[in-house]
């Protein structure tokens, strides 16, 4: 089983540091607003490259989300409109978003990655005790709609996340007043977007989780991995 991520560090490569050093790097007095951006997006991009190294797990969201950071680093480089930028921003998030749905008709539906996964949930056991009661069809059935409520999650930060975009982001692609935008963006963005969709995750998980000890029969705690018989 691949070790699980750090979440601080993983808050302090993704949003801490490349926050402040777009706000510190930006400036003309220092590096200036192309190599302040390429600095500050370096950051969150070696930590994939590092975390994928350590874990050896690379799945759609880890592939996305340095996918956005080269795009955002391309976009400034290209001075385009800050219009692009907030369409990229609301595009990964739905594309997320519909992909969930559809996953469903895969061998690996992303609910099991994001929601139902073996490195929290004893799925083995899970699976036997569906099996026994005779209630895999309605686990099915709870997983979908647990999918529908992720992707109305993903949908929405993906809006959350144009109009921050819209709103914030003025000044033209390429320059310092750009990077500090987007600096308070990422700041911003915790409390607008992030902790509405974590709630809204948290949700979808109590459901499942609900559903699944009903179905199964089992106790909360003899849903997890760490659970021991006698």
């Amino acid at each position: 089983m691949p070790a699980r991520e750090n979440v601080w560090l993983n808050l302090l490569c993704n949003v801490v540091l490349p926050g402040f050093l777009l706000g510190q790097l930006s400036k003309d007095t220092r590096l200036g607003p192309v190599w302040g951006l390429v600095v500050a997006l370096a950051v969150p991009l070696g930590y994939g490259i590092w975390d994928f190294y350590r874990r050896r797990v690379w799945n759609i969201f880890s592939i996305l989300g340095l996918f956005s950071v080269v795009l955002t680093g391309v976009l400034g480089l290209l001075k385009t409109d800050p219009f692009w930028f907030a369409v990229k921003e609301v595009a990964i998030p739905l594309v997320l978003g519909l992909a969930i749905p559809i996953s469903l008709r895969t061998r690996q539906p992303l609910v099991r990655m994001l929601l139902y996964n073996d490195q929290i949930l004893d799925t083995a056991r899970i699976q036997t005790a569906l099996e026994s009661r005779g209630t895999t069809g309605e686990f099915e059935f709870l997983l979908k709609r647990s999918s529908w409520i992720l992707a109305v999650s993903f949908v929405g930060s993906g809006i959350l996340n144009f109009g921050l975009a819209r709103w914030l982001l003025t000044a033209p692609l390429g320059t310092e007043a750009f990077n500090d935008q987007l600096g308070k963006m990422h700041w911003i963005s915790w409390p607008v977007v992030f902790l509405p969709m974590l709630g809204v995750l948290m949700f979808a998980l109590f459901q499942l989780l609900h559903g699944v000890e009903k179905l199964t029969g089992l106790t909360g705690d003899e849903l997890m991995h760490h659970h021991k018989k006698g």
